[in-house]
């Protein structure tokens, strides 16, 4: 470790026990996104205690502020996404979520206390770094909701780089997974409302059958990915309901599709997205029938910046050895950090979050069962303190691994 790394890792250790702490009040008061009501209160009450101004944004998000006072002016903005998912907790633990059917089953609970962390070192430190740590805790990110209010309303722009992590259940708590280029993938939401023609189902003549449209759409659409796109290159399309038809022997006169596509490349995503509507347009037109489109836009892809990548990693071996820095695959699940990126670059970091000797940590992300192994709290306080300062004194620029 640097001397800097050596300075922070000592604080954070000392606060371990207080982040864990934090991380199972937020787990026992998860909410949904754009509902964080009592974890807003709290992130601000913790800040109060450091004496850093902030302010909410995005309804529910914080927003604040911590300046060196070593000369400097670059800046960087650390983010942690801080909604719960509604899945009902099925784990028999002190800290169970206290509300029915709302439970943190991915991680948010811990890069919210991790981001407090090392606010809490950053703030008593401020002698060892110049420049400034915008800190960003995000509501919404399940629903892709509050990272583009953030972005948009300017709380990234000037700024040099921007950090996230985010807990992987498939890495052993101590180690980290970082990578250049495509991490998550976009996130298009999508609707198609199907109008035909009801009738008797034994007079299929006067009608026009919206269940057999929605049908041949399904189908049709399932060839765009196997035939009308570069196999090298990522692309999925999934429905995830059909629904049509009102009894079993009228012609359904209504039926309705709701998917998703998921992709690295915005040129792919935006290819898609025409495609799927001409294919609907002309299938419905051949039966007589006609579409109807609702499009959302989840999240941008998330593809980590080269420089940035360099940067945290070299961060990441100094703290934790080489052997425990590793490449992490890309993923079709989306994540809004990518909106923070895209305005300003940046890389997102992969902390491992399992002990093998204890089976509910090793649970996919979205599990009821989901749990962590609390030390990955170190970790990520760890990465978010020692990188920022380390890219606002300039020491990763010179001497990357």
């Amino acid at each position: 470790m640097t001397d800097l790394e050596n300075i922070l890792a000592e604080d954070i250790s000392k606060d371990h026990d207080y982040v864990v702490a934090l991380r199972r009040y937020f787990h026992e008061n998860a909410e949904l996104s754009a509902k964080e009501y009592i974890t807003q209160e709290k992130i601000e009450e913790e800040l109060d205690k450091l004496s850093i101004e902030h302010k909410r944004v995005a309804g529910t998000g914080v927003y604040a502020e911590i300046k060196g006072e070593k000369p400097g002016n670059k800046v960087i903005v650390l983010r942690a996404d801080i909604d719960a998912l509604p899945v009902t907790e099925t784990n028999d633990v002190p800290y169970r979520s206290r509300f029915e059917g709302v439970k943190h089953a991915c991680g948010h609970d811990a890069h919210n206390a991790s981001l407090l962390g090392a606010a809490r070192a950053l703030s008593r430190h401020r002698d060892i770094f110049g420049g400034t740590v915008r800190l960003i805790w995000q509501p919404g990110e399940e629903i892709g909701y509050g990272a583009r209010i953030i972005v948009d309303e300017g709380y990234v722009d000037g700024a040099d780089r921007t950090f996230g992590i985010h807990l992987a259940s498939g890495k052993r708590a101590g180690t980290v997974g970082i990578s250049a280029g495509p991490q998550n993938a976009s996130v298009d939401q999508f609707t198609i409302k199907v109008k035909g023609h009801s009738a008797h189902i034994a007079t299929p003549q006067f009608g026009v059958d919206a269940s057999y449209i929605c049908a041949q759409i399904l189908i049709g659409i399932q060839s765009l990915v196997t035939r009308m796109s570069d196999p090298m290159e990522t692309l999925l399309i999934g429905i995830g309901r059909i629904s049509a038809g009102t009894a079993y022997n009228v012609i359904a006169g209504e039926g309705e599709l709701e998917g998703t596509i998921r992709a690295f490349s915005q040129d792919l995503r935006a290819a898609t997205k025409k495609r799927i509507e001409e294919l609907s347009v002309k299938t419905a037109e051949i039966y007589g029938g006609s579409v109807e489109f609702f499009w959302k836009d989840n999240t941008s892809p998330l593809i980590n910046d080269e420089a940035s990548v360099k940067e945290a990693r070299r961060t990441a071996v100094s703290l934790l050895g080489q052997e425990n820095v590793t490449e992490h695959a890309p993923d079709l699940g989306g994540d809004d950090m990518a909106e923070f990126i895209i305005r300003v670059p940046g890389v997102y970091v992969f902390v491992g979050s399992n002990d093998p000797d204890r089976p509910d940590t090793c649970r996919a992300h979205h599990d009821s069962r989901f749990d962590i192994d609390e030390d990955s709290l170190r970790v990520g306080a760890l990465m978010y303190a020692c990188y920022a300062v380390e890219f606002l004194e300039g020491i990763n620029e010179k001497d990357q691994l």
